[in-house]
């Protein structure tokens, strides 16, 4: 396999990390634009039908498409050659991961155990935004050392395909037997692709546009369709001048990267984190499904990731991050609580037809989220640093 390019983690951090302040930007600028006069020119575009589909499924389903497979693409390049090649380099953020999705779930069952309706939505809490939580990382600089970087990365990215499989098993409508026989017979042909060392992109990207239609008729959600073209893109190249050549999976992640962190996700945010606070009052916060979800993310996150993490370190299965300290580690599990993109995209899968409960998931998330956010970010700023070799 061809090396991957040098500084590569770097950058895709600091590509995520801006991201991720545009997202926050472009989060607020929803909020604000959502309880002003401007409320119903925001709602009626986004309502707006184009060949089909309203112009939020269209970013929901279309645009997400290219969010998921920029996920599939990291989790595959991470998981074959980078830093969730090994068991040992898993084990960390692994186990990390599954206490940050066991645990907030467990708290949102706790506040929605009686009601069958709202408790769809125990996955809500249960996924981290990458680019937020980067987003806050870039702005502290070299007080928090690569190593912590690479272990929220590399979390955030198991976290992610738990937040795919959950998708698929919990949150999928009735299913059209062809459309799905449709879409197997597609990805078997990009399967074939692959094993035939097709390196070229344009067929599967043409391949990959058939299957995502077809997963959209079949009732699985759209988006999972960029994940599995994603598992199928080469990430070997075979050829005599493999040293000079990009693998496609590594061509295709570099030409995306940018769309996604500057584009897709922002407008995601700025179409879905738009809830009017018309008719909310503070009693509604302590409704059962917004403080569900802020608990599960502010509190539940916090207590699986570090917990986990913890555990792990103490029984001798993985080793505390180099350079980092316990307090350090800590303020990270406080960064994953913000679970902006991928919890307010759960919210609708869980609460399609009700707009009441979807405005709910909203303020949940921005509850827990923005908690998450401050607190974290205080707690590693005001921790010591030292300068590592690492770090210069």
């Amino acid at each position: 396999m061809s090396p991957r390019p040098s500084g590569f983690l770097r950058r895709f951090m600091a590509s995520e990390a801006a991201g991720g302040l545009i997202l926050m930007f472009t989060a607020a600028l929803a909020l604000v634009v959502a309880n002003s006069p401007l409320a119903s020119t925001y709602t009626g575009a986004l309502g707006t039908y184009i060949a089909g589909l309203s112009v939020l499924h269209w970013i929901n389903d279309a645009l997400m498409a290219v969010f998921f497979l920029l996920v599939g693409l990291e989790i595959k390049r991470e998981v074959v050659g980078g830093q969730l090649s090994t068991w040992s380099s898993r084990a960390l953020p692994g186990l990390a991961a599954l206490g940050g999705m066991i645990a907030p779930a467990l708290f949102y069952v706790a506040f929605n155990a009686g009601s069958p309706e709202t408790l769809r939505g125990w996955a809500i809490p249960a996924a981290t935004d990458i680019a937020f939580a980067l987003g806050v990382l870039s702005l502290l600089g070299s007080r928090v050392p690569l190593s912590l970087k690479v272990f929220l990365t590399a979390l955030a990215i198991i976290d992610d395909l738990g937040a795919v499989v959950i998708i698929a098993l919990f949150y999928t409508a009735e299913l059209d037997v062809m459309a799905l026989l449709g879409a197997a017979a597609v990805t078997v042909a990009l399967v074939v692709m692959n094993r035939a060392r097709v390196h070229s992109l344009i067929p599967y990207v043409v391949l990959g546009v058939v299957l995502w239609a077809l997963v959209l008729l079949s009732g699985i959600h759209a988006t999972l369709a960029g994940v599995v073209l994603a598992f199928t893109i080469p990430l070997v190249v075979d050829t005599p001048d493999t040293q000079q050549t990009e693998p496609p999976l590594l061509k295709l992640e570099h030409a995306i990267q940018p769309w996604v962190a500057f584009a897709v996700v922002p407008i995601f945010g700025f179409a879905n984190a738009g809830v009017s606070f018309a008719g909310f009052s503070p009693g509604n916060l302590l409704d059962p499904v917004p403080l569900g979800i802020a608990a599960g993310l502010f509190l539940g996150k916090q207590a699986g990731v570090f917990g986990f993490a913890a555990l792990a370190i103490r029984l001798g299965w993985a080793a505390l991050p180099d350079g980092a300290n316990w307090r350090q580690l800590y303020g990270v599990s406080l960064l994953c609580g913000i679970g902006f993109t991928m919890s307010l995209f759960i919210g609708l899968l869980a609460f399609p037809t009700s707009v009441q409960l979807q405005d709910e998931v909203k303020v949940g998330v921005l509850m827990g989220s923005l908690l998450s956010g401050l607190l974290g970010a205080l707690l590693l700023a005001t921790t010591p640093s030292r300068r590592w070799a690492e770090e210069a």
